[in-house]
């Protein structure tokens, strides 16, 4: 196309700049061809008019569409030139933070001078697998495609890390080897990545120095080779160092330093290994403080000299060797400030071990060799002083030499290197004001880096061009051959130096002149200086240098005085040998040579390699290593001098881009094709373009049409097998098209739409006006309405108001004559009233007057007459009296007494008779009374139930408003009160009305702060909960991370083990050994459970610390659960409370009726007494009453009379004594008659009988009933007190809610934080109280739990005896029976579901069951968990035969071969999801039949005949749950492998939804994907994965809840890869793929949805990629706008939404990036966000896994053992 299309007016272009080197400008008119000036406006407004140059006419370099600018390749740009490079690199260095960009195959990396969070080991593992063009660039980018490359094409590789001091180099390089020790394994030895890593810290102490440029400068070069088997693991590394700076050890510049070992050593002085060393501060020493920058900023020497320390240790070299290599630098110290001092040289003589004299002679003395004589002859100060310079720089040298030949010793491997990768860390190209040796040297390495990389780069350029099978041109680069031809050929710069070191009087200016007359006139890249005969000019590629003559014959010679090296071979310092153990060889094999010829100094000389030979033969090696090599180039780039951080200046950053090649890579690109899109790609960005009509079904010739009509030039495309390749310009030329076309859509959207606005906006106003003009008319109506309603109403207004004051006055009038007739009629009535008052109230006291003295008189009669008749009777009973005593005296009185007792007895035991009856009866009604009081408790103990749930309800809801009532009730009673005395404190109604108001103000005040605590309460007690939740999920994960790891451990020591085992069989073929894995496991088991046998005792244990962890974390979550059972089952332990009160009542009813069995045999006892007694009293009768003729009665006092007579006493005595223990006890009988009838009237007891024996039976029956009353109000008391203890207890309630209120009220007054802590107080203390009496209840319930399984087990061992012995009976019965020829019909046998084996089956069993069995075949054909439940029949056999030794050996056997099915195909999904089924359904079913409570719920009947009955497995259950979690983390490893190459191809590549919004141009780079066109991974590919995995786990009979973990970790995965995708990948960030992103996720919700898997927590897990999509689509320019974000994006961390920001990129150009004040604006308000600092989601994080008990419905005794399985040897029973 022409020029003047392109530079029309308002295109912009470069203009060069002395202070920016280029500045933007926009042409303000059109160029016309001719033209010798363009108008152009710079973009701070000033207009200027640039001068084309008249001879050449070239115009400015134009830039680039803003839709370019910043893209992650550089040669995506259409315009490649200088000024397009820098700005791209300025805009993504400083704007968007980003330090690494690709220059087609070159990595340019800018250093930040700042710590970036983007080294980190999960940006290692997201850029791990990935293609180099898939993610943004990065040192791990070029690494992981060298380590690809290396392992694909089996071709080894090198990295080529280059730049100037300063740029990053030695940064780079160390991260890259990182990496290849991160993604790589070793095979054979332990810790070989560890000690790669280790050799930087050595090499970084001994050869990097701070410069003025940097301040830790390599100062010597390196290829590291890193050496890899054949499974691609790192097995070794060997270095390769070039041109050391040796110089610096006894100089350095102005604010430089020596190299950091010696101040390392210095700064660790103090420590007791180093006092010998008599070392002091750094600037005590000649070699350490000529720079006068003794410290580095932010480097502790110390610390750093013990990393050294601890490096030199991981690579082998032992405390010996260390303490011995710090002696010869001590020594070095020293001996620089040998001058004057003799005692620096004693003690450097000293810790070198020669003689002090003899070195002291040789430092200022030299020997002169003749071919006749030998001549010493001393030195000038300053010889001396060069050389006591020249010793120390070689003995560093030699140490140097030593360190690096130890290191490769240590990092060598034994077994055979299969391909290595090299990293190149070299010193870039240099000039400085004065450039000497070492600058030459560096640049002729670079020099011939530069031309390996041209003809790489034009390699494969043409590779490029022959593979799209396209038309090419040779394209013309710069060859920098005949520079190194000046350099290195034949009479060159290096070969005429060589031959002035061996000229005897050769100097610098000797050698100046042969260079100018050798090559002056004959080399166009060699040059003299006008003004100097001392220097010379080379003409590199990068830029001509001025080097110094002064100095190069010297450093090339390196000479050092012989004598003093052979003073230093004396000593008695055996490490100082060792370190010329190799001169001495060079020394003998020269000498044999020089004495044939007869000149042995000579030949010395002769034969010694100069530096500068020794370095062009290195680097000659070195370039033949990197061309067998395919090599990958990364090139350092220095932004500033002043090490500010994003700063870029534009000078130094040119100077470098064209130093290091890349403004070169881009010329090469440029000259060529540098953009190359595939069909597909040109086609999407450009459809728009096209018209319907030209599309084809054939893309590639639709792209062939349009362009033919785009671009008339054809020299400007070439089309390619699969790829479109373009000029420079003509992508920006299309983009403008695309733009244009864009616009004028835009334009005419935007007409239509405002042409729309503008007719709504007239008929609305239309609309208004109608509406507004209807609106006043009505209201103008209205008005005048109103006006005559308004006249109307006051005409009657003013009728009724005449008339209403008229009658007024009549009314008062009338009022006020009746109110004076009222008053004089009621005056009238009263004065009648009072007079009949008075008349009545006299007549009233005369009649109580003359009544109260006849009531007087009769009282006084009365007392008279009875006075008298007391008297009269009291003289009659006197003399009664004495006449009963004469009587009672005689013997006759006392018979007629014993005739009526008789008669007495007999009426006494007839009413016992009645009173026995009567008391069968009251014993009925006694016992009815006892039921009607037990039904009486059960219903109270039901209130006090109901009570109780009232109580916790009234708690609940009194929570809320308690001191709102107290408050209430208060202000009531105040009320009251002020009522009844409302009329004495009349004057104070104000004041106590004013009292009320604040009262109720405050009042409400209190209830609302009342409400804000309540709310506050219930967030504060929501969020305990879910931090305890949160604490109890990290608490197991945290125990599941470290099972991981002890799994781990311990599947590595036996894969060690196994290593061992098999060396020593190999070695003793005679030598047996045992099961790896089941030793393994059987060691496992003994230390988790100690009961299992044949322990492997040479087997290594697992560290005490990690097993006490674990016990303690399992000790945690068994506390937690036992507690929560504990509150589940407090129910439970109430209802069995009640039960035993029933109990207690039933025993005390019991112990009654066994008191009243006692006193009935008590009363049996004394009435068979009582008969004696009657029948000895008979026989008394006879003996008196007998009248005898020859025995006369005694006479009256004598002896015999007497005697008869005391015994009669005693006997009537004991008969009363009788008689009354009679009365006693059948009063007992009628006891509740007397309770149940009133008393009733009766005659006076006194006058039934004389003697009064009805009166004591009276009085005992009395006594009967005192005692049965006592009893029964022993059962009330009894009874009233465990009511009592039930109002107590809701008494207490009562109280503590009164008192929580109290507190609550009083807590109201209190500051809101003193508030808060004292009710924390009150629930810690009430919670910690009810905890401990909930674990004491706990505990007595496990021990009676225990005790009665013990007894059941032991009565269930005595019911299995007895059936057996029944059934061996029976069978001896059936077998004596005779025989009959009855047909008996079989019965179907009831099995028991258990499987019987044989010991030693167990192998046979688990090689059927667990190795060999296929999980597709027994998932499709068989029922779930199949080998599961035969399993745990067999377990059941075991447990039923009581073999402890079976059991242990059948779980330990089945854990075993069960890890090992795992180890070995735990990479296939089926096999992991199988047993991880199969592990949990096991697990299920010990604990489903351990015949715990807790699990055997919902057993039927058989179930729970099924339990075991003789073990307790429950310690298996834990190991089997930490089996179960090995499995399923394996299993997530494995699903995780299975998405991970569909998760970014179908969540972010592909785009599902089409539309105008196409790809962006890329560049050499292109994203890659692993599938073709037609083969697009899209979401639903990943669906369908998805749905596959949960029909293999639902078909394998997992668990609901464990597939809902599963695919909740699955999502997580997800969200992690994706997210952390678009946070290394530039090109994604854009708002057309954050719709793309929710789109993508909405799918991942519906398929959620229809497997109702919603509430398993997998949408919570994709909030941050939610959250990522809402940021590119949200509006990004206004602080509004940034709060929004900021309220929005809370599962984002800081990092995240600001890389995010920073990665925006607009895909057309309507779109505007983000502002760096936006982010700084997001930066400020989350600056005060507590969170995390990293910037990836860890994609490896596994979520904590539940096992919840699941129960199988399946009956053992019905399950059929298939065929298939090879399982005959078990025998069902």
């Amino acid at each position: 196309m022409a020029a003047s299309e392109l530079y029309s007016k308002f295109a912009r272009v470069w203009l060069p700049d002395a202070a920016e080197v280029w500045k933007s400008a926009e042409l303000i008119k059109d160029y016309t061809p001719g033209d010798l000036t363009l108008s152009v406006q710079l973009e701070d407004g000033t207009e200027v008019e640039y001068k084309l140059d008249p001879k050449t006419k070239k115009l400015p370099p134009l830039r680039n569409p803003n839709i370019l600018v910043g893209e992650n390749d550089l040669t995506s740009l259409s315009y490649l030139h200088e000024p397009a490079v820098l700005h791209n690199l300025k805009v993504r260095f400083i704007d968007s933070k980003l330090i690494y960009t690709y220059c087609g195959i070159v990595l340019v990396a800018i250093n930040p001078y700042e710590s970036l969070p983007i080294y980190e080991a999960d940006i290692i593992n997201a850029y791990s697998g990935q293609n180099m063009g898939d993610m943004d660039p990065h040192i791990f980018a070029v690494a992981e495609e060298a380590y690809k490359q290396m392992a694909r094409d089996e071709r080894n590789q090198s990295i080529i890390v280059s730049g100037e001091s300063g740029a990053g180099k030695t940064v780079s390089a160390k991260y890259a080897m990182r990496y290849f020790a991160t993604v790589s394994c070793a095979s054979t030895e332990t810790n070989v990545e560890e000690r790669v890593l280790a050799s930087s810290p050595i090499m970084e102490a001994l050869g990097n120095a701070k410069t003025t440029r940097n301040d830790n400068s390599s100062r010597f070069g390196k290829y590291i080779e890193i050496g890899f088997d054949k499974q691609y693991g790192i097995i070794g590394a060997n270095m390769r160092t070039y041109l050391l700076e040796k110089s610096r050890v006894v100089f350095q510049a102005h604010r430089e330093r020596n190299y950091h070992i010696f101040y390392q050593l210095c700064a660790s002085s103090h420590l007791p290994e180093f006092k010998p060393f008599k070392l002091g501060c750094a600037d005590d020493f000649h070699c350490t403080n000529q720079g006068q920058s003794r410290v580095v900023e932010g480097v502790d020497d110390a610390k750093e000299m013990s990393n050294t320390r601890r490096a030199f240790s991981l690579l082998g070299i032992c405390e010996n060797d260390q303490m011995e290599i710090y002696q010869v630098l001590a020594a070095l110290l020293h001996l620089s400030n040998v001058e004057a001092d003799n005692a620096h040289l004693m003690m450097f003589c000293e810790l070198m071990g020669v003689q002090c004299d003899e070195m002291a002679h040789w430092l200022c003395h030299r020997k002169l060799q003749t071919t006749t004589e030998t001549y010493v002859k001393s030195v000038s100060k300053i010889n001396a002083v060069n050389g006591r310079d020249a010793l120390a720089k070689h003995i560093y040298a030699k140490l140097f030499s030593w360190i690096v030949a130890s290191i490769n010793n240590a990092l060598k491997s034994a077994a055979k290197q299969h391909s290595f990768i090299g990293v190149l860390d070299i010193y870039g190209f240099e000039t400085f004001d004065v450039n000497s040796f070492e600058q030459f040297c560096i640049n002729y390495a670079n020099e011939k880096l530069q031309q390996q990389f041209n003809l790489h780069v034009f390699k494969l350029e043409q590779e490029e061009y022959m593979k799209e099978e396209i038309p090419w041109t040779l394209i013309d680069f710069y060859d920098n051959q005949p520079c190194i031809n000046l350099i290195e050929a034949k009479l060159g710069v290096l070969d005429l130096l060589d031959e002035e070191c061996k000229m005897p009087k050769g100097s610098d200016d000797t050698w100046a002149q042969k260079l100018y007359n050798t090559l002056l006139k004959q080399n166009a890249h060699f040059d003299k200086p006008r003004l100097s005969n001392r220097a010379f000019i080379i003409h590199h590629f990068a830029d001509k240098v001025e080097y110094q003559c002064e100095g190069f014959l010297e450093k090339n010679k390196d000479t050092v005085n012989e004598e003093q090296i052979n003073v230093l071979k004396k000593s008695k310092f055996d490490f100082l040998l060792k370190l010329f153990e190799g001169d001495e060889k060079a020394t003998s094999s020269t000498g044999k040579v020089a004495s044939i010829s007869g000149r042995l100094g000579q030949g010395q000389r002769d034969n010694k390699k100069t530096v500068g030979l020794q370095f062009r033969q290195s680097l000659h090696l070195l370039m033949g290593t990197l061309n067998a090599t395919t090599p990958h180039y990364v090139r350092c780039i220095k932004p500033n001098d002043h090490k500010a951080p994003f700063t870029l200046d534009p000078v130094r950053a040119v100077q470098q881009l064209r130093a290091c090649g890349v403004l070169e890579t881009i010329r090469i690109s440029a000259a060529g094709f540098p953009s190359r899109w595939t069909y597909q790609e040109f086609f999407n960005r450009y459809r728009v373009l096209m018209k319907q009509k030209d599309i084809l079904s054939d893309r590639k010739q639709t792209c062939k049409n349009i362009l033919e009509k785009l671009i008339e030039d054809q020299d400007k495309y070439q089309f390619g097998k699969n790829k479109i390749f373009f000029r420079a310009g003509q992508v920006a030329y299309l983009e403008k098209l695309r733009s244009d076309k864009l616009r004028l859509a835009c334009v005419r959207i935007q007409k239509t739409i405002r042409c729309w606005l503008a007719r709504k906006k007239y008929l609305n106003m239309k609309k208004s006006a109608i509406i507004i003009q209807r609106h006043v008319r009505g209201h103008q109506a209205r008005c005048y309405v109103k006006f005559l309603r308004r006249t109307r109403a006051a005409v009657v207004i003013q009728r009724n108001v005449r008339m209403w004051a008229n009658r007024r006055r009549y009314q008062q009038q009338r009022s006020a004559a009746i109110t004076i007739q009222c008053f004089l009629r009621a005056y009238m009535a009263r004065e009648q009233y009072y007079k009949l008052m008075y008349e009545q109230k006299a007549l009233v006291i005369q009649k109580w007057v003359k009544g109260w003295l006849a009531r007087l008189h009769y009282r006084r009669t009365i007392t008279a007459i009875v006075l008298l008749q007391s008297c009269v009777r009291r003289m009659r009973a006197k003399k009664e009296l004495k006449k009963l005593k004469v009587e009672a005296r005689s013997v006759e009185h006392f018979k007629k007494l014993n005739i009526g007792m008789e008669n007495k007895i007999m009426q006494l035991q007839h009413k016992i008779n009645e009173q026995q009856k009567e008391n069968r009866a009251l014993t009925e009604r006694l016992s009815a009374v006892e039921k009607t009081q037990t039904v009486e408790k059960e219903r109270q103990s039901r209130e006090l139930e109901n009570l109780r749930r009232s109580e916790q309800e009234a708690t609940a809801k009194a929570a809320t408003l308690p001191s709102l009532l107290e408050q209430l009730s208060f202000l009531q009673h105040e009320l009251e009160k002020t009522n009844r005395e409302k009329d004495d404190l009349e004057e104070q109604t104000k004041v106590y009305k004013e009292e009320t108001q604040k009262v109720g103000l405050l009042h409400s005040y209190l209830s609302n702060e009342q409400f804000t605590f309540y709310l506050y309460k219930i967030k504060t007690d929501s969020e305990y909960t879910k931090q305890m939740e949160k604490n109890l999920s990290e608490e197991r994960s945290r125990y599941q991370n470290l099972l991981s790891e002890h799994l781990h451990l311990e599947e590595r020591h036996k894969d060690l083990k196994e290593q061992m085992d098999l060396s020593i069989s190999t070695n003793k073929s005679g030598h047996k050994r045992r099961d790896s894995n089941y030793s393994s496991n059987s060691s496992e088991f003994s230390q988790s459970l100690g009961s299992t046998e044949g322990e492997d005792n040479s087997e290594l244990t697992e560290p005490a610390v990690d097993l006490s962890v674990l016990l303690k974390l399992q000790r945690r979550v068994k506390d937690l659960e036992q507690d929560k059972q504990s509150l589940w089952q407090q129910l439970d332990k109430r209802e069995e409370a009640r039960q035993e009160k029933a109990k207690e009542v039933e025993e005390q009813r019991t112990a009654g009726r066994a008191e009243l069995d006692l006193e009935t045999l008590k009363r049996q006892e004394l009435e068979t007494e009582n008969k004696k007694l009657k029948q000895d009293l008979n026989e008394l009768r006879k003996s008196l009453t007998i009248e005898n003729s020859e025995s006369l009665p005694p006479a009256p006092g004598s002896l015999p009379y007497n005697i008869l007579l005391e015994q009669l006493s005693s006997s009537n005595d004991e008969l009363e004594m009788r008689k009354e223990e009679v009365l006693l006890l059948r009063s007992h009988m009628v006891r509740q008659e007397a309770l149940k009838h009133k008393v009733r009237k009766t005659p006076d007891i006194h006058t039934l009988n004389e003697d009064g024996e009805l009166w004591l039976a009276y009085e005992g029956l009395k006594e009967t009933n005192r005692l049965l009353e006592l009893q029964m109000q022993e059962q009330e008391r009894i009874h009233d007190e465990r009511g009592r203890k039930l109002l107590e207890e809701v008494t207490k309630l009562k109280n503590e809610k009164v008192q929580q209120q109290k507190l609550l009220a009083q807590s109201l007054d209190l500051p809101e934080d003193a508030r808060i802590e004292a009710f924390l107080k009150l629930e810690i203390t009430r919670l910690t109280s009810e905890n401990l009496e909930l674990m004491e209840h706990q505990e007595k319930q496990d021990r009676t739990i225990r005790k009665l399984k013990k007894q059941l087990k032991f009565y269930m061992k005595k019911v299995d005896d007895f059936e057996v012995n029944t059934q061996q009976n029976s069978k001896v019965y059936t077998t004596n029976a005779p025989a009959s020829s009855v047909q008996i019909t079989r019965k179907e046998r009831e099995y028991q579901g258990m499987l019987e084996y044989k010991e030693g089956d167990e192998s046979r069993l688990l090689k059927n069951l667990v190795v060999d069995l296929k999980p597709r075949g027994v998932a499709v054909n068989f029922i779930p968990g199949l080998p599961a439940y035969i399993l745990f029949m067999c377990l059941r056999y075991a447990d039923n035969v009581n073999d402890e030794h079976r059991v242990s050996t059948l779980l330990n056997s089945t854990i075993s071969s069960i890890k090992g099915v795992i180890k070995k195909r735990g990479n296939d999904f089926e096999v992991g999801s199988f047993w991880l089924a199969n592990t949990c359904r096991l697990r299920h079913c010990m604990k489903q039949y351990s015949g715990d409570e807790v699990f055997t719920t919902h057993n039927t009947a058989k179930q729970n005949e099924h339990c075991l009955t003789n073990f307790e497995l429950s310690e298996y259950q834990q190991v089997f749950g930490d089996l179960a979690i090995q499995i399923y983390r394996q299993l997530i490893k494995c699903m995780e492998e299975l998405l991970q190459p569909l998760i970014v191809a179908s969540m972010l590549e592909r785009e599902t939804i089409q539309g105008v919004l196409g790809s962006k141009p890329t560049g050499l780079r292109k994203r890659s994907t692993s599938f073709p066109e037609e083969d697009a991974v899209t979401v639903e590919v990943l669906l369908q994965r998805l749905s596959l995995f949960h029909t293999t786990m639902t078909q394998h009979g997992m668990d609901s809840d464990l597939i809902k973990q599963v695919v909740k970790q699955l999502f997580y995965i997800i969200c992690a890869v994706t997210l952390n995708h678009l946070l290394l990948r530039k090109d994604m960030c854009s708002w057309s793929k954050g719709l793309q992103i929710r789109y993508n996720v909405w799918q991942l919700e519906e398929w959620l949805t229809e497997r109702e898997l919603a509430d398993c927590g997998a949408k919570e897990t994709l909030e941050p990629l939610v959250q990522a999509a809402q940021l590119l689509q949200i509006n990004k320019k206004t602080d509004a706008d940034a709060r929004a974000i900021c309220n929005m994006c809370t599962a984002l961390t800081t990092a995240q939404i600001v890389k995010v920001l920073t990665l925006y990129t607009p895909v057309i150009e309507f779109e505007e990036r983000v502002s760096t004040t936006f982010i700084t604006t997001i930066k400020d308000l989350l600056k005060d966000r507590v969170e995390s600092s990293t910037l990836m989601m860890d994609a490896k994080k596994i979520f904590s896994v539940m096992l919840p008990f699941t129960h199988s419905s399946v009956a053992l005794e019905t399950i059929q053992i298939p065929a298939s399985l090879n399982l005959s040897f078990l025998t069902r029973v």
